[in-house]
């Protein structure tokens, strides 16, 4: 099965038009698509009651990708708010339960950062923090090219599948050491995941400014980039039972836009969806 959608559901103005109140986003989001990203997760720990609210607002079928928690990946500078790195792993997992309990968890997305790089160290970082999930879903995403550097690619490959690490397959600017090539590879048989970041090599360099982040993921598919994707998501789909595909390229409001055309290149059609609901729009 293929699943699209787009990470967050709050930013998407093409899927609300008229007056759609925030609260009821989520359910309209919902209509459209059979995933999302609760990229939310990154920046603090969720209550338990956020995540109630959004599994009882989804349909039986929906599946959430929760980001990993910012302390979790490294991204935090200085220390993290828990007591130590156990306890703060033992939060974000009691933070998922509501997803487990209705099975709407599709998985967890560890999203290193740049500077998390090919080393021993942070190769033993990876054992440990797949130990502390135990058996719950968790995808791998870098963003340092030394990972698939010729000497280490294999190897990496390799290590995530032994240690049940999805693979997030990324399409983003090559631009430098901070960005990872392609590798159409799914390293558990199970489930993958594909990232879609545009293809701004301008912004993705850039990182200066306050709005840095919005110009990073300013990127509109084409046609044709949308169609090559298609070819490889097809090849993906015979080795891998669930593909999961999340458009990130929404600075300019173009994530949604991009999803739907590649539902429809892929000839898919969701069954399940939330019936759209026109008293909220």
């Amino acid at each position: 099965m293929i699943y699209i959608g787009v990470t967050g559901w709050g930013d998407h103005d093409s899927l609300y038009p008229g007056q759609v109140s925030s609260r009821d986003k989520l359910k309209v989001y919902a209509s459209h698509f059979p995933i999302v990203e609760v990229d939310s997760a990154f920046y603090a720990i969720q209550p338990q009651r956020n995540a109630e609210k959004w599994v009882h607002e989804t349909p039986p079928s929906f599946q959430f990708i929760v980001k990993a928690y910012q302390g979790m990946t490294g991204h935090m500078r200085g220390e993290i708010p828990f007591e130590n790195k156990q306890a703060m792993f033992r939060a974000f997992k009691e933070s998922l339960d509501p997803y487990i309990e209705t099975n709407k968890l599709a998985m967890t997305l560890f999203q290193f950062p740049p500077w998390f790089t090919c080393t021993r160290e942070n190769v033993e970082y990876l054992r440990w923090c797949k130990h502390e999930m135990g058996d719950l879903p968790c995808a791998l995403e870098f963003r340092h090219q030394s990972w698939f550097a010729p000497q280490y690619r294999s190897k990496t490959l390799k290590f995530m599948t032994e240690e049940n690490w999805i693979h997030s397959i990324c399409d983003e600017p090559q631009s430098g050491e901070g960005s990872i090539p392609t590798i159409l590879q799914s390293t558990t048989p199970g489930k993958v995941l594909v990232r879609f970041h545009g293809r701004n090599v301008h912004g993705w360099q850039k990182r200066t400014g306050v709005d840095w982040r919005e110009v990073r993921y300013l990127y509109r598919y084409n046609q044709q980039e949308l169609e090559e994707w298609a070819d490889s998501i097809q090849k993906l789909a015979k080795d891998t039972k669930d593909i999961y595909l999340l458009f990130n390229n929404n600075s300019g409001g173009d994530a949604a836009d991009n999803a739907k055309e590649m539902i429809k290149l892929l000839h898919l059609e969701y069954k399940g969806l939330a019936p759209r609901q026109l008293d909220l729009l």
